[in-house]
């Protein structure tokens, strides 16, 4: 992504009010590696790879209180990422599953946020504590982000997009589902018709 230095100046600003709000609801959000910045290819060397910590002791950092979270982001341009496993953790699916699943948790009546990277994954959020079930577990394309593990939330730049939000956390006013109550929709989504949840838009809902 090519930026005027006065528009990353005023991202890096959105970045640091997203954080620290994220923090004041008590999510355990930490800097992470920008694009084109120092240690963006992560420490794989893989560049695809995505935002890693930019600290090395970022487990001991978990629950920093919103005021230092934002002196994190004062004086660099950082990506913003959810330390799973303390109150939120995430799950990921690819974009058709994620907007089926979507589509039946709308049924439902239960809001979930959902955010979704640039390269077509969408991370549903939710309370710690539940881990997959044993037929999502043998799913190689559903991965559930808990302890030692993290995620990036928006707006995190990747090299080719931003990480947007499908449903803001606003809609379910930073209260957290189940995770079970994810995986249920999950399983509604791949026995419904293949045109289930085909046209849905729930870009930004506020």
């Amino acid at each position: 992504m090519e930026w005027s230095d006065s528009w990353r100046g005023a991202f890096r600003i959105e970045l640091r009010a997203e954080a620290a709000n994220l923090a004041w609801h008590g999510w355990s959000v930490l800097p992470g590696t920008y694009p084109a910045g120092p240690g963006w290819a992560g420490r794989d060397g893989v560049e695809s790879a995505g935002p890693v910590p930019v600290h090395s002791d970022w487990q001991e950092r978990v629950g920093t209180r919103s005021e230092q979270v934002a002196t994190w982001w004062a004086g660099g341009s950082y990506s913003i990422l959810l330390a799973t496993g303390h109150g939120v953790d995430a799950i990921e699916v690819d974009a058709d599953l994620g907007r089926r699943a979507a589509v039946a948790l709308r049924a439902t009546g239960i809001p979930v946020p959902i955010a979704a990277t640039p390269s077509g994954r969408w991370m549903f959020l939710v309370r710690t504590g539940q881990p997959l079930r044993a037929d999502w577990a043998a799913d190689q394309d559903v991965h559930h982000y808990g302890t030692t593990e993290y995620v990036p939330l928006p707006p995190t730049p990747f090299q080719h997009g931003v990480v947007h939000w499908r449903v803001k956390p606003q809609i379910c006013a930073w209260q957290l589902p189940e995770s079970g109550i994810v995986q249920d929709a999950l399983t509604e989504a791949v026995h419904a018709p293949l045109d289930y949840g085909r046209g849905l838009v729930v870009a930004d809902r506020s």
